[in-house]
């Protein structure tokens, strides 16, 4: 065992002793977070927390503190905590990125914690976990809606973070790393193995997890698909660092049609010419380890990003007779379901996983898998699947942004664990997925296949959620004949006071929080330069993102009872000329990143009603702003205890036996700073079927800041 801890497997949700269940959750917590530890102990200078070898992410001081504020707000969220222990640095370190390219992360405006700050509150967080594991009620099996779930949660988060930090550790200068006998790589090179195609019979599989499944699963893993694979071949070898050099050699980063063309695009951005942990001196290839540069060993695998290993089967297919790909996600089951069990307590000393052999990946040739060699383990395998939700797909109502972003056709599924995957990641079911251009310890294998035949999964693009259909059909009517469209009559309201300011403002930056799916930050683009379009559910603006990025929507009505329609809308029906400047991201607002700021005009759309603390969201507005700006509120002036505690609510309460409307509680708290312009309202109509709708007066209210 050369890594820092042995892995304990990741705790079933079944058993008969409570007291057992809890002490093996305490046990798992630990291991989780010693492991985190013992990983970002192997930096020895404090400023490299604070570098960005990869221009993509965020610099290692995020993800050192990321995966303790993981535990903080989701036990805030689940309301199994009251209050917060660091509201600074819970903020900054809340989201992580998953930016829509790789050329647009700007790290200017975050103001990091120190080192000490974010080692203490570790402590703090640890404490506080276990304080909670000794004293939570815990009900066997363990179900999604109980805090155990959460702590399970939040251990699992952190073990994919254990992944991702040790790949940005990789990129960084070795100067700020030390070796340690805890993570030893393999020292095993030699000539590869020549690779060869072996057939794969052809069967009907059913992916998901069962809901009554033993193990933690994340949203996207429940849920049925049922697919019929065609018989193919596969490589018996992931591809070697020697059959991609032959790639490299050949001049394949050089021929510009073995490229798709995102792939170009990259090549272009990046000027790359070898895989990213390769190094050249002079006619030597060397590869970069976590913790060490060592010359390339060619029977290791390669590791590179999905753009490469599709341009290598382009290359290869020039050579074969046979239509060479990389696998579908159910291609790669075909191989995996002949390997049991799945419990990696048992398979692991079988494959180079879950930390149980090397600090790095090893040769090809070494784990068998039922004729096929490291179907499990090394390195992550990439598909051509795109990741998307099964049927029957929900949402986890405490982490609803872990999965809907990515269901944008442009994060591929990668399948089978890597040699630092441990916990869920080591799981057949488990299903992760990234965009194409990232890199993580992953590499690929090869199908050959008919080509009429490629099993690309199919998926199911309808939303069904009744809460975003609503949304949706209240944004994006499939029908013409509906009544006034609240969105675009609340762009419109927003236009004209911006004109009416015209003389002393000149309106170029908009922030606009409870954007939902869109509709009114997209109707506004004309008139401002740059959006921003800001609300708390990932589960609407990932309808946003897709139809800006011209991709058609897709969402089911009621019309009575079981009965449903389904519709398909494009942003182009609705909104002619989009400029392309709206900007979409998921956050709280009352806990909004310090980024967010400079604005001349704030819309905040139905957030106050649905804010846990609407006179925080309010208090926090004004330093976003620029002089003279405007703020633009819209609220239906109606709180409920399920969303805020009463004691905070702005309005509808007696104070002192006298009566408080919401807009004197909004006045309460904005005239310091504020002054009130005018008031305004506007009609608001929701579809509950074809025969209801629920009708909603909107109050509208704009100030403008005082230049004082």
């Amino acid at each position: 065992m050369n890594s820092t801890l042995k892995q304990l497997t990741t705790p079933l949700l079944i058993g008969e002793d409570v007291e057992q269940k809890r002490l093996e959750l305490k046990n798992y917590f630990a291991n989780t977070w010693q492991t985190y530890e013992s990983l970002f102990a192997l930096i020895n200078d404090e400023k490299a927390y604070y570098l960005r070898p990869e221009r993509l992410r965020h610099p290692l001081i995020f993800y050192y503190g990321h995966t303790a504020t993981f535990f903080i707000n989701k036990l805030i969220l689940g309301k199994y905590l009251s209050s917060r222990l660091n509201e600074k640095l819970e903020a900054v370190c809340a989201v992580g990125v998953d930016e829509m390219s790789w050329d647009d992360l700007d790290s200017n405006h975050y103001q990091w914690p120190t080192l000490s700050e974010v080692k203490n509150y570790r402590q703090q967080v640890f404490t506080l976990v276990n304080q909670l594991i000794d004293s939570m009620e815990l009900i066997l099996p363990i179900s999604q809606d109980s805090l155990a779930w959460v702590i399970l949660m939040g251990c699992e988060h952190e073990r994919i973070h254990l992944e991702t930090s040790s790949v940005i550790m990789r990129m960084l200068p070795l100067k700020y790393l030390s070796s340690t006998s805890h993570w030893l790589a393999c020292k095993d090179s030699s000539e590869p193995p020549e690779n060869e195609l072996r057939r794969v019979l052809g069967r009907t599989l059913t992916l998901g997890k069962a809901d009554d499944d033993y193990t933690y699963g994340w949203d996207n893993e429940y849920g049925q698909l049922t697919i019929e694979v065609s018989p193919f071949k596969a490589s018996k070898y992931l591809v070697s660092n020697q059959e991609f050099l032959q790639f490299v050699e050949a001049g394949g980063y050089q021929t510009a049609d073995l490229w798709n063309e995102e792939g170009k695009q990259w090549l272009s951005y990046t000027q790359a010419k070898m895989p990213r942990f390769w190094l050249k001196r002079g006619n030597d290839y060397w590869q970069r380890n976590l913790l060490a540069e060592i010359p390339l060993p060619l029977n290791w695998p390669v590791e590179v990003n999905y753009l490469e290993a599709n341009a290598f089967c382009h290359w290869k297919d020039k050579q074969t007779k046979g239509f060479i790909r990389l696998p579908t996600e159910a291609e790669w089951y075909c191989l995996r379901e002949d390997i049991s069990p799945d419990r990696v307590d048992r398979h692991a000393p079988f494959s180079n996983i879950n930390l149980a052999h090397y600090a790095s990946s090893c040769p090809v040739d070494r784990f068998e898998h039922q004729g096929f060699y490291d179907v499990i383990g090394n390195v992550w395998q990439w598909t051509e699947s795109a990741i998307d939700g099964f049927d029957g797909f929900k949402v986890h109502p405490l982490y609803d942004d872990f999965s809907t972003p990515t269901f944008d056709g442009q994060h591929n599924l990668i399948k089978g664990g890597s040699w630092i995957s441990t916990g869920n990641e080591t799981i057949k079911s488990s299903r992760y997925a990234f965009r194409r251009h990232f890199f993580q310890h992953a590499g690929f294998r090869y199908v050959e296949s008919d080509r009429a035949k490629t099993p690309i999964t199919p998926v199911n693009p309808i939303e069904t959620d009744k809460i975003v259909c609503q949304q949706l059909a209240s944004h994006y009517p499939h029908s013409t004949h509906h009544e006034a469209n609240f969105s675009v009559e609340l762009a419109n309201v927003v236009q004209a006071v911006c004109r009416e300011f015209s003389d002393s403002l000149t309106p170029t930056k908009l922030l606009n929080l409870g954007c939902s799916v869109g509709r009114a930050a997209f109707e506004l683009s004309a008139m401002f330069d740059h959006i921003d379009a800001v609300d708390f559910s990932a589960r609407f603006i990932q309808y946003g993102v897709k139809l800006q990025n011209n991709e058609n929507v897709r969402y089911q009505s009621i019309v009575e009872g079981d009965i449903v329609n389904f519709n398909e809308v494009a942003l182009a029906q609705y909104v002619k000329n989009y400029r392309g400047n709206v900007h979409f991201s998921q956050g709280d607002a009352v806990n909004l990143k310090p980024i967010f700021q400079g604005y001349d005009v704030v819309l905040l759309q139905q957030v106050l009603e649905q804010s846990y603390d609407p006179k925080a969201v309010l208090e926090n507005i004004a330093h976003r702003l620029n002089k003279g700006a405007l703020l633009i509120v819209a609220t239906n002036n109606t709180f409920n205890e399920q969303v805020t505690q009463k004691d905070k609510w702005l309005g509808g309460v007696k104070i002192n036996g006298e009566n408080v409307t919401v807009l004197d509680g909004i006045s309460q708290v904005l005239m310091p700073n504020f002054n009130l312009v005018t008031t305004t309202s506007l009609q608001q109509t929701l579809a509950i079927n074809a025969h209801q709708t629920q009708q909603s007066c909107i109050m509208i209210s704009v100030w403008q800041l005082k230049n004082g």
